[in-house]
């Protein structure tokens, strides 16, 4: 299907979120979208998958007209999103999800020549034949809460091609998935395609638009600014999304200092993973990753790092085992010098519904009866312009984009930490955002504060790691220089490679050797 969007505009307040965008994307090609944060690049997919309207332009299918206002609008005529967090029902099962938006008699599967007014046996048969057709792994029997990202987007794209998409567009979809994942992920893109269907791929991953994409346009700013087809050039693409040359990163490490943190002997027990004689020690300004497959238990062991979660047994410590915390809450951990920066910013790390000035005021923990709105409104101008917020003291946080709510998080932080928490620190974010982010975090270093942080992109825990733990299936590796690792053997130790070469692996079987 050829997709023509012309003069598309939408506008948000002041703010011109797409300004007069033109676009042709012919059929069977992969069509790259890319952008700095807050570009413009979700809102104009959102526009063409029906979630919000335009303002004003046009949308041609074809060559045709058409009229988009909702999302059910949007895949009755053959175009189908796949978000950045899929939108699947956990408490489900797979072939609950699978059936879910169809209707009888509307729509017929894609390439199986049935209607979708059928029953649970012929959906589950219809399931598996897509599977088998591209390669997946999925039981359409198993429960969603089950997956990880990567199996949770090889659903949708099933629900999605039986609803009859014949554009798919993917809004980031490798933050957050493994590198098998990823390659699977793309080899099914490819084939859609070859098979005749338009992808529209919404990244600010150069790497990933270089390997996937036949063409790729560049919005920055609300505008169209430029287009290329293969091969293409990275520097022209950054210069295209940023409006300039960006410079090189330069590696910085900070020489350990005094203990901050021992975890000795410790179990964890998850949903699906047990996990014993865990050890780690951390030193001041060291920067530690956790490298695994999303449910390797990399989440458990910095829960417990935190005081989301309590071990079995064992002891994690502060101050390099004067502080015991065994048994404290998350509270206490934070009054002791830890904070937690979470992946999902608005359900656990923001309150949607309050402005930044009142994220402010409660970080702040201000004293008296009355709050000084003057004082107030004066910090939260002064850390707006500090950490380079896109927005305004009376913005609310839902109303920023990702690497403005990760900045927001970063400059609610307390002065004085000795641990800092993260998981996925630069999840979705564009080159410079990433960039920005590790260097506040690596200043943090710079005066003592160590990072423990949580990462599926290889690169990033190779690039800013110091020292790295890969977890898989309940084993946790020794803790390996990252100077010494590359992406193939980082990647294989994540697939349950090479783990022979661990003398005394952290295994469930090994508790009482380890404790030997």
């Amino acid at each position: 299907m050829r997709v023509e969007l012309r003069a598309i505009t939408k506008t948000f307040g002041t703010l011109k979120a797409n300004d007069s965008i033109t676009l042709d994307i012919p059929p069977s090609t992969i069509q790259g979208l890319l952008g700095e944060n807050g570009a413009g690049k979700s809102t104009l997919m959102k526009i063409l998958s029906g979630f919000i309207s335009h303002d004003s332009g046009q949308i041609l299918l074809d060559g045709k007209p058409v009229s988009i206002e909702s999302p059910a609008d949007s895949i009755r005529h053959g175009i189908g999103m796949l978000h950045q967090d899929p939108l699947d029902f956990p408490p489900f099962r797979l072939i609950e999800n699978f059936i879910l938006g169809s209707q009888s008699g509307t729509f017929k599967s894609r390439g199986l020549g049935r209607g979708l007014g059928i029953g649970r046996k012929q959906a589950s048969a219809d399931f598996r034949e897509l599977c088998t057709r591209f390669d997946f792994d999925l039981d359409p029997d198993s429960w969603v809460d089950s997956l990880t990202v990567g199996e949770r987007q090889q659903l949708e794209i099933l629900r999605l091609l039986r609803l009859g998409a014949r554009v798919l567009i993917l809004d980031e979809p490798t933050t957050g998935i493994s590198l098998p994942q990823k390659l699977k992920l793309f080899a099914t893109l490819k084939k859609l395609a070859a098979e005749g269907m338009t992808v529209i791929f919404v990244s600010h991953k150069l790497a990933d638009v270089d390997f996937l994409c036949d063409n790729a346009a560049v919005l920055r700013q609300g505008l169209l600014v430029g287009s290329a087809a293969r091969p293409f050039s990275s520097k022209e693409l950054v210069e295209l999304m940023f409006g300039k040359e960006l410079p090189q990163r330069e590696r910085r490490h900070e020489k350990p200092g005094k203990g901050v943190l021992r975890v000795k002997n410790v179990a964890l027990e998850g949903k699906r993973l047990h996990m014993e004689a865990l050890d780690l020690e951390v030193r001041a300004g060291e920067v530690i990753g956790f490298a695994g497959m999303e449910g390797s238990g990399q989440d458990l062991l910095l829960g417990a790092c935190a005081g989301l979660s309590q071990p079995v047994e064992g002891s994690v410590c502060l101050d390099y085992g004067e502080t015991d915390m065994a048994g404290k809450t998350h509270h206490d951990f934070r009054k002791a010098g830890v904070a937690w920066l979470p992946a999902a910013r608005l359900e656990a790390g923001l309150v949607p519904g309050l402005t930044l000035t009142e994220h402010f005021i409660l970080a702040e923990g201000m004293k008296g009866v009355f709050i000084d709105r003057k004082k107030s409104k004066a910090l939260t101008e002064s850390r707006i312009a500090s950490f380079r917020i896109k927005g305004r003291p009376d913005s609310t946080v839902e109303s920023l984009s990702g690497g403005n709510q990760q900045r927001a998080l970063l400059a609610l932080l307390r002065t004085q930490l000795s641990l800092i928490l993260v998981e996925h620190p630069t999840r979705g974010l564009d080159i410079e955002s990433t960039a920005y982010i590790w260097a506040k975090l690596r200043d943090r270093c710079a005066q003592g504060t160590s990072v423990i942080f949580i990462s599926s992109d290889l690169d990033e825990i190779l690039e800013y790691s110091d020292r790295v733990l890969v977890f898989f299936a309940g084993k946790v590796s020794p803790p390996l220089d990252a100077s010494g690792l590359n992406i193939e053997r980082l990647g294989s130790l994540i697939g349950g490679r090479g783990w022979e070469d661990f003398a005394t692996p952290k295994t469930e079987a090994t508790k009482e050797g380890a404790r030997a």
